[in-house]
């Protein structure tokens, strides 16, 4: 087992691979193969740089730490659509290849038996056969579905690298073993997907005057006047007169 190495993974999956026949498995499996190499190279990312896991519908890349990712993902964004519709405008319905892809990066340990072992290779791995990445692709007519892991949007989307538009990323969230994943969808989210709640804005406090206690009466209303009152009937020993200065309506405590 070697010491743990910090990679940049590349995940990319055929959609409805095990429907097809023999023979178009073995031609999606070529234009699979064709896309991701013609991808890597315009990266900048040669043989010596990758290393990969044929997974028979899907492909796994490690990629040295040495490669840019925002260079890499450009690629991603720009190069596989290319790709894409230069080989399926030639195909037939029935061989028309459709991708999902996720870009992700940390840490992955490599076996005796040229395993590959890691929890963030693992949840890259969950994002991939994501429910929320097949539905995008499911709904999309440009044949590709990508997502990023948090690392990758943190670390690069959000700063706003040339041709590394923020925007255009959403925030999903897909079940995992050990708890939820977080990632970053590329392109609108698909019908039933919500997206991530936005920040509440805390309202701002009511002024102290505002507010009363619900057991609280009002305050006795003060009328500075002057004016003359008469007691009919009982005066009690109350003389009729004028009062001058504020007269106090309310009860008195």
């Amino acid at each position: 087992m070697s010491d743990p190495l910090h990679r940049t993974f590349l995940l990319v999956d055929t959609e409805r691979f095990s429907d097809r026949d023999d023979v178009q498995q073995a031609y999606l499996r070529r234009m699979l193969y064709d896309v991701v190499d013609r991808t890597l190279l315009a990266a900048g990312v040669d043989q010596t740089l990758r290393l990969r896991a044929d997974r028979g519908d899907a492909i796994m890349e490690l990629i040295d730490s040495s490669v840019p990712v925002n260079t890499l993902l450009r690629a991603l964004l720009t190069e596989v659509p290319a790709q894409l519709r230069s080989v399926n405008r030639l195909a037939a319905s029935s061989a028309q290849i459709r991708l999902r892809a996720v870009l992700a990066t940390g840490y992955v340990m490599i076996d005796e038996y040229d395993g590959w072992v890691g929890s963030d290779l693992n949840h890259a791995c969950r994002l991939l056969d994501g429910d929320t990445l097949r539905a995008a692709l499911r709904e999309r007519h440009d044949d590709y579905a990508l997502c990023v892991s948090e690392a990758v949007y943190s670390g690069i989307v959000r700063h706003e690298h040339p041709g590394v538009p923020s925007a255009e990323f959403r925030e999903i969230t897909v079940p995992g073993k050990n708890g939820p994943l977080t990632a970053w969808l590329h392109g609108p989210l698909p019908q039933g997907a919500a997206a991530a709640p936005a920040a509440a804005t805390p309202s701002a406090a009511p002024s102290p005057a505002s507010v009363s206690s619900p057991t609280s009466s009002p305050a006795p209303e003060s009328v500075p006047t002057t004016m003359e009152v008469h007691f009919g009937g009982t005066n009690n020993g109350v003389q009729a007169g004028v009062v001058h200065g504020g007269i106090t309506f309310g009860e008195r405590r």
